[in-house]
């Protein structure tokens, strides 16, 4: 076999009998050829890699260029975008600077624009009308246009998630008739905006069930309790009844409550336990029994520790574990953590710096007062460089 090279030929010397060959489309060249007694000839006409568009499932459609060239000039993280959302930049038709003209319009800056297409990409998707529209409806709770642009900021996912606008409209409408008020609306609307993207009936058959639990454990105005579960909980709309119920009747049989004291806890500072799987709430709560009664704890320390902070129900099982033993091992007493629960808020890192700073300014720990290991940043300092002045 002899091969020899041109600029613009390849030939190759073969057996006279293999006289017939194909254009292959599948690499994106194209060739002529011509038949000599023991040569075929190629002339490339071009190896370029080309491009259809199509739309079947093994093909992937071009990308839209002017999209990418709008979002790069508009100040886009495209990088952050297509691991947000990579399916918009498939779309043929995208509306980004008709977004850009009403957001400004609104009082936004080109730069949280910019942020809001990064990391919530879909944005670019929603019609002038259909913003319009929502913008509309939102002002119905929040009293500004300037504070729907600091929570599209924040959380852009909360106005851009759903174009529903009937179905905002009707849950609004709805969520007004059971008597919560618009401090509370707006609470869901920047904490919980997956409520307004439920169905009116999920969110008819959460409050009913909430306005039954609240009558069946006494309460005299279902209005009132279902408004100071939401307002304390804004995460509770999004939850299934059945979540909700199974983890009532876990602190009502675990803790031996009556119905007026499990009403003050799950109006109160059990509200967040509502949340969570039934399952996990046992096992963490297993877990904190287990670990105190290794330390000598009765039944009665354990149930009054976990009331008085629910949320040490939250933490999983080893860093629950592994903050109680770096107090204890710096003498730090199982009834000061009893008496002072709050103490867990604070990571390990900090408890051992805190604890560190304040041996070191001469505090003796087992008769401190350990709630100041989990307070702000700011207020910890202030009353750090006051023990250390009278060290």
């Amino acid at each position: 076999l002899l091969i020899s090279k041109g600029l613009n030929y390849l030939t190759i010397m073969a057996p006279g009998n293999l006289w017939h060959m194909r254009n292959n489309f599948l690499f994106g060249s194209r060739c002529w050829m011509t038949r000599f007694s023991a040569e075929i000839i190629f002339k490339s006409v071009s190896f370029r890699l080309f491009g259809v568009k199509c739309h079947n499932a093994d093909s992937e459609p071009l990308k839209n260029e002017d999209l990418l060239k709008n979002l790069l000039t508009m100040g886009v993280d495209i990088d952050m975008a297509r691991k947000r959302q990579p399916g918009v930049f498939h779309r043929m038709i995208t509306n980004e600077q008709d977004l850009k003209m009403f957001l400004l319009s609104k009082g936004a800056s080109k730069e949280v624009i910019a942020s809001i297409i990064s990391r919530y990409p879909r944005a670019i998707t929603r019609t002038p009308e259909n913003l319009s529209k929502r913008w509309d409806l939102w002002r119905k709770i929040v009293t500004s246009d300037l504070e729907i642009v600091n929570i599209l900021e924040r959380s852009p996912e909360s106005f851009f998630r759903s174009n529903n606008n009937l179905n905002l409209e009707n849950n609004i409408k709805f969520l007004y008739s059971v008597g919560l008020t618009r401090k509370c609306l707006c609470r869901l609307l920047t904490n919980a905006p997956r409520t307004f993207s439920n169905s009116l009936d999920l969110n008819k058959q959460m409050v009913e069930f909430l306005q039954a639990a609240g009558l069946s454990l006494g309460h005299n105005d279902p209005t009132d309790f279902v408004r100071k579960i939401i307002f304390k909980n804004p995460f509770i709309l999004i939850q299934s009844t059945k979540r909700v119920k199974a983890n009532i009747e876990f602190l009502q049989s675990t803790f031996n409550l009556n119905s007026e004291e499990l009403l003050v806890l799950i109006c109160g500072p059990g509200a967040e336990i509502l949340d969570l799987s039934n399952d996990y709430a046992r096992r963490s709560y297993a877990n904190i029994k287990e670990k105190l009664f290794s330390l000598g704890c009765t039944e009665e320390e354990v149930q009054k520790f976990v009331l008085s902070y629910p949320d040490v129900i939250f933490l999983a099982e080893k860093k629950f574990n592994d903050k109680i033993d770096c107090l204890m091992e710096e003498n730090i007493s199982i009834s000061q953590i009893i008496e002072n629960p709050r103490v867990l808020d604070s990571s390990i890192s900090t408890l051992k710096s805190r604890i560190k700073e304040l041996v070191n300014a001469g505090c003796n720990l087992s008769t401190l007062n350990i709630t100041l290991l989990s307070w702000s940043k700011k207020r910890y300092e202030a009353k750090l460089k006051k023990l250390s002045r009278f060290a």
